[in-house]
């Protein structure tokens, strides 16, 4: 994988309750075995409340950069985690995954709810990327579309939208992800071009050209939430979800190996590289989002071998 960015950041516990335990006044020599065991307990149990204090914090690692992300766990009794304005899933032991979209601020607030009330958080410094901008010296085309060509639309789009939003409660997220397939890398994320001023789209994934008809593979384990023919657009697209908010989808493929609702395992062969859809020639176009956010596939996997 490419260099991982770390931070550890921990609450330290005063011990003001260990040291006030510590001052004893003078007592008779009958009182004192039942002291000694008040004292005993009163310990323990200040220690325990101590070590408690000192594990309510996050802990996490990840891609600290605009498209990257973060895995890590939250303070202990955490009952709500956001980033930023969105909502973290928060798995039964604690862990989470989080990730900043291309265009992401700066500055984002990492802040848990403890089931005490309290809330506790930390502001991550997300670095900026220089993205490949091409300007033109041409006028933007008009975006408008026909009736017709959206009456088509309309119906994959909200099929794209329903299957994004679907729960499956997969665990590939907790993987390291790979490659699904290898080859020239004929488009990156991110990049963009300037219309006399005007921005047009970014481009929302990353291109890769092995060749036509060869198999590809899914990054991580995950469950299928859609797997169709005959989009306008993406051509044969598959869309697996990998759990907490964030999922795949593999677009222009020639051939599809998979149906929705199955689950996959990291590695697993899912569908075989085309020019389906809107393609100028055979290639694999794989997007990743989180929620909103949409992400760098590089950064997940690191540079290909």
């Amino acid at each position: 994988m490419s260099a991982i960015r770390s931070r550890r950041f921990v609450l330290a516990a005063t011990g003001a309750a260990v040291a006030g335990l510590m001052s004893m006044g003078n007592t008779s020599a009958a009182s004192v075995s039942d002291t000694d065991a008040a004292s005993s307990d009163a310990l323990e149990s200040a220690a325990h409340d101590t070590a408690a204090e000192v594990s309510t914090g996050f802990n996490y690692s990840g891609e600290l950069t605009q498209g990257g992300w973060i895995r890590g766990v939250a303070p202990g009794g955490a009952i709500e985690v956001t980033l930023g304005e969105a909502k973290i899933d928060l798995a039964d032991d604690g862990s989470f995954f989080a990730a900043f979209d291309r265009d992401s601020a700066e500055e984002l607030v990492l802040s848990a709810t403890i089931d005490t009330g309290r809330r506790i958080g930390e502001t991550l410094s997300v670095s900026p990327r220089d993205w490949q901008i091409e300007r033109v010296n041409v006028a933007k085309r008009g975006g408008g579309t026909s009736e017709a060509w959206w009456k088509k639309r309309e119906p994959e789009w909200n099929a794209i939208v329903a299957a994004r939003a679907k729960e499956t409660g997969a665990a590939g997220w907790r993987q390291d992800f790979i490659w699904p397939v290898t080859g020239r890398i004929s488009g990156r994320f991110g990049r963009q071009r300037i219309y006399r001023g005007e921005p047009g789209s970014y481009h929302s994934g990353i291109d890769i050209a092995p060749g036509n008809g060869v198999p590809f593979v899914a990054p991580a384990d995950g469950v299928v939430v859609l797997a169709r023919t005959g989009f306008s657009l993406e051509g044969g697209l598959i869309i697996i979800d990998h759990g907490a908010g964030l999922n795949s989808a593999f677009l222009h493929a020639s051939k599809i190996a998979v149906a929705e609702g199955d689950s996959v395992r990291q590695g697993q062969h899912i569908g075989n590289v085309g020019a389906t859809g809107r393609a100028t020639g055979p290639h694999l176009h794989w997007s990743l989002k989180w929620n909103d956010a949409r992400l760098d596939p590089l950064l997940f996997t690191g540079p290909m071998n």
